[in-house]
């Protein structure tokens, strides 16, 4: 069973510098981080701030490719872990054809924002994340992170600034 959740929160993580997109169960109060590049953060920060470009950006060219190609993304799911990587997919649909493409999770995040669909996690990878909560191998332990993470309050996950 998907998870729906929606971006929470972009923000860096204190000890490692890297970006952090922070997914929010839509039914609980469960949070899941998902460490991305600085490119991929400013690509989601820009879709969420609003702030108009003066060409498309990659993603942007995506969901135009898809939309004047009479497709529609409807979801994009977080499907799992694997040696510490989230991989995701998107659902396209095409008349009356079903797509699924494997896709990086941040791409994936962008993509959605740009094309106002559904986030979803699936639950196995929600369990995984809420009990597992590390970062990069050299980042804090999973106590420290969960600890910090726990603490956050509205002001530090509303403002998305990178």
């Amino acid at each position: 069973m998907d998870i729906e959740v929606r971006i929470r929160g972009l923000m860096m993580d204190p000890s490692t510098n890297m970006p952090i997109v922070m997914l929010k169960d839509v039914g609980s109060d469960s949070v899941i981080p998902i460490w991305v590049g600085i490119f991929e953060a400013n690509a989601i920060a820009i879709e969420i701030e609003k702030v108009a470009t003066p060409r498309p950006m990659t993603h942007d060219l995506t969901r135009n490719l898809i939309r004047h190609l009479n497709g529609r993304l409807e979801r994009v799911v977080i499907t799992e872990i694997k040696d510490e990587t989230f991989h995701a997919v998107l659902w396209l649909r095409q008349a009356n054809e079903s797509v699924m493409i494997d896709a990086r999770p941040s791409d994936a995040l962008a993509l959605a924002l740009r094309a106002d669909c559904p986030i979803f996690v699936a639950e196995q990878v929600m369990q995984s994340a809420k009990l597992n909560t590390t970062g990069p191998s050299d980042g804090p332990t999973a106590d420290q992170l969960r600890g910090w993470l726990e603490g956050l309050n509205d002001e530090d996950l509303g403002r998305y600034k990178m």
